[in-house]
């Protein structure tokens, strides 16, 4: 064997045992729970994450519908949007946005009382889109039965004005 042959099979059995090494750490990750495994369930994981975040929400709405009744227009919105739950706001929100149609979501938006007086964008908003994302993945199958423009404008259309 010579030096170029031994060089070859030096780095071969380098290259090997770094790919090895590195499945070691990620399946590592893995357990730890840093990175997920295919075929490993985490949805334990998220859905308590969820119910936490759920629960950091609901207290701001209760805070939104203490300061809104200061004002008789801010409690007509409030009124139409606290008497939707949590999952119809996440229903109704993800529906108007497959729509597109940005009349359409701005109507949603106010329905669900992220609207200010001033047409602005309420500080609720940016919390429930974060807690939107979490949503949608525990709720496949409503946000496939809404996939296309024409059946999220039915969904939008039938429960808007509830």
């Amino acid at each position: 064997m010579n030096k170029n042959q031994k060089i070859a099979v030096g780095c071969g059995v380098a290259g090997c045992l770094g790919l090895i090494l590195l499945v070691i750490i990620f399946v590592l990750l893995g357990v730890l729970g840093y990175v997920a495994l295919p075929g490993v369930s985490s949805s334990n994981r998220n859905y308590n994450y969820n119910s936490n975040r759920d629960s950091n929400y609901n207290s701001n709405a209760n805070t939104d519908s203490n300061s809104n009744s200061d004002s008789n227009s801010n409690s007509d919105s409030s009124s139409s949007s606290s008497s939707m739950s949590d999952d119809d706001k996440h229903k109704l929100f993800q529906a108007a946005g497959i729509t597109k149609d940005t009349a359409l979501i701005q109507r949603a938006l106010r329905k669900m009382g992220f609207v200010t007086e001033s047409g602005g964008i309420s500080a609720d908003y940016q919390q429930f889109v974060k807690d939107h994302a979490f949503w949608a993945l525990n709720n496949r199958e409503f946000v496939r039965s809404v996939i296309t423009e024409e059946t999220a404008r039915a969904y939008v259309d039938a429960h808007i004005d509830d």
